[in-house]
């Protein structure tokens, strides 16, 4: 009521039908109508101004969130669509896509290779060791610690880079996920890029001539 009744004294009438169907008629905004619109007439009859109903504090919420929501959803469109400029200007066409798909994986092989021989490494090693072994082949228990120890390490590290080379399996196809699903947004990112042929007179498409 405060910022309303802060047009008080400038000459205005306002008006409005109350809850119960009667027309009200004030010189300042008529409280009996603040869940309703009232108008603002001039000296002269003519309406200066429709004043929509007060909101409830529960309706300011529920406006209040709605707008919000609004604004995520425009936020939401327009980061996606700086995504997308980001992604053509990146791969503006099949062949760059493919070019760094092909780079990713060549990556990925790189250290798979690396830890292949990383394994045969320990292979070799692993024979000396089972050489050692074999003088201790009927009680494996008498075999020194230190012998022992080097067996056991020697297997956890053949089992540490098996799962390694397992993780690498999983990141290429990690890549290919990744990148199957930029090329199926990025065709039609191409395609509304592509120029619309021009139609010569009789139907033809200029191109086609």
């Amino acid at each position: 009521m405060g910022a309303l009744a802060a047009d008080t004294g400038t000459g205005s009438i306002y008006t409005c039908v109350d809850a119960n169907g009667r027309r009200i008629t004030s010189d300042r905004p008529i409280s009996a109508c603040l869940d309703r619109e009232q108008r603002e007439l001039g000296a002269t009859g003519t309406v200066r101004r429709i004043i929509g109903p007060s909101l409830t504090e529960h309706e300011r919420a529920l406006q209040a969130a709605q707008q919000r929501k609004l604004e995520e959803e425009q936020n939401r469109i327009a980061e996606e669509r700086r995504r997308e400029r980001v992604l053509i200007s990146r791969y503006p066409d099949r062949a760059a896509h493919d070019t760094e798909r092909a780079a990713a994986l060549e990556s990925v092989d790189a250290v798979t290779a690396t830890a292949v021989k990383r394994i045969e490494e320990l292979k070799d090693r692993r024979k000396a060791i089972d050489a050692e072994m074999e003088f201790y082949q009927k009680d494996p228990a008498k075999a020194p610690m230190k012998l022992r120890r080097q067996l056991a390490s020697n297997e956890a590290d053949i089992e540490e880079q098996q799962r390694f080379i397992a993780g690498q399996d999983q990141e290429k196809r990690r890549i290919h996920k990744r990148f199957d699903a930029e090329l199926a947004q990025l065709k039609q990112l191409w395609a509304a890029r592509a120029p619309v042929p021009a139609v010569l007179p009789g139907g033809a498409a200029a191109a086609a001539r």
